[in-house]
């Protein structure tokens, strides 16, 4: 049975409203070009609906929650679902054991039972379920009994919340799976010890978008329009895995540019330096409906990530919407894999003084040649790409499946 004939459910660890970029999304944004997609983010907790029952966006979904006919949600795609479930009882605070199994397994059968419950209603038997990184409810695969499992793993476990019950979770699911996908040669190789169906699909660009900041009527972000030139620029997160030792070099021996950090804080991971400096700028968080204006404003982009176990695991986004913009991109050598997929045409540092030799030789010569090469590399690294590789993997799949 060919894919394209085939629903597609993805269980994602991202709810489709998040603020935030979604690997997940942007799969299910493609898949759904030729097929049915169902997207069924993250559940909202009883605790959830207590605290935000009258916001705006809780009124909107209100009737969702409690009527499986009002469950499914039309998108700004034809065939793209949303698909809200019920409400969950919050137990991640809970600790590992018997009794958060117990309780986990009840909160599983009430998201089986809302999904199984349209899918009868829309009349689809057959259908292919995709777990994009939704380690948290590890057993809802097993409850639909789809025609095959697909484990989507996007990061590592980082943060404690995650890891509580992440790790004995994450682990049934990548043995359960008929399949595993990686974003990372570092996740691919670890998963690919516990599961041998595991296989690499790195993460791209939504091209279609940071690509505004070509366009001549896109104007420069106004945050940035007060800021000095030139302009060296990152938008994403501000954690732990910046490279805060590298930055402070940087930032002293470049005092005449401007260093922008455009993205919400973690503020556990950052040092006092860093908010204390003359010459670093931090807007805050930008919606990433505003991420071409803000790359407008940048005359080189930046991924100053930290080299250790965690960062070989990272395929961030942002490289290649950067390049999708046009801009030249520096970033420490985190991850060795990222040369493979960028072809010589972004700068690799493995400290402060190659980074500053870098930004200098760009300021100095950059040009359209340049620029033509940067939208060539993108451009093979776009989320359409990725989806058919994810596509042809899931058919090879359901043959092998069909022929045992």
């Amino acid at each position: 049975m060919a894919i394209k004939k085939t629903p597609v459910i993805i269980f994602s660890n991202m709810r489709y409203d998040s603020p935030i970029e979604a690997t997940s999304l942007f799969i299910a944004r493609n898949l759904a070009e030729d097929r049915l997609v169902y997207y069924v983010g993250y559940p909202y907790t009883i605790k959830d609906f207590i605290n935000n029952k009258n916001s705006d966006a809780f009124i909107k979904i209100r009737k969702s929650f409690f009527n499986a006919d009002d469950a499914l949600i039309d998108t700004d795609i034809p065939n793209l679902k949303k698909l809200i479930l019920p409400l969950v009882a919050p137990i991640n605070f809970m600790p590992e054991g018997k009794i958060f199994r117990w309780v986990l397994k009840f909160n599983e059968r009430l998201i089986v039972k809302r999904i199984q419950e349209v899918l009868n209603k829309n009349g689809i038997q057959d259908f292919i379920f995709l777990n994009s990184f939704n380690f948290y409810y590890p057993d809802v695969g097993n409850g639909l009994k789809p025609l095959i499992k697909v484990y989507q793993c996007i990061d590592p476990m980082i943060t404690p919340y995650d890891i509580r019950h992440g790790l004995v979770s994450e682990l049934q699911l990548v043995k359960e799976s008929d399949m595993v996908i990686c974003t990372s040669k570092a996740l691919y190789n670890e998963k690919l010890k516990i599961n041998p169906n595991t296989f690499f699909v790195p993460n791209a660009a939504d091209l279609s978008h940071s690509s505004k900041a070509l366009d001549k009527d896109t104007d420069v972000h106004p945050l940035l329009k007060n800021i000095p030139k030139p302009i060296i620029g990152y938008f994403g997160s501000i954690e732990r895995r910046l490279d805060y030792d590298i930055i402070k070099d940087v930032v002293k021996e470049n005092p005449d540019k401007s260093f922008v950090f455009a993205g919400p804080f973690i503020n556990e991971h950052i040092p006092a330096w860093f908010f204390n400096t003359s010459n670093i700028y931090l807007p805050g968080q930008v919606p990433y409906d505003e991420m071409p204006g803000m790359l407008k404003g940048f005359d080189i982009a930046i991924i100053p990530f930290k080299k250790d176990d965690v960062s070989t695991t990272i395929f961030p986004l942002k490289l290649f919407e950067y390049l999708g913009a046009g801009k030249p991109v520096i970033l420490t050598d985190f991850n060795p894999d990222l040369r493979d997929y960028t072809h010589g045409v972004v700068d690799f540092c493995q400290d402060a003084e190659s980074f500053t030799k870098a930004i200098n030789a760009i300021l100095k010569d950059d040009g359209p040649e340049q620029q033509a090469l940067r939208l060539s590399v993108a451009q093979q690294n776009t989320w359409k790409i990725r989806a058919q590789e994810i596509s042809d993997l899931i058919e090879k799949g359901l043959r092998a499946k069909s022929n045992q």
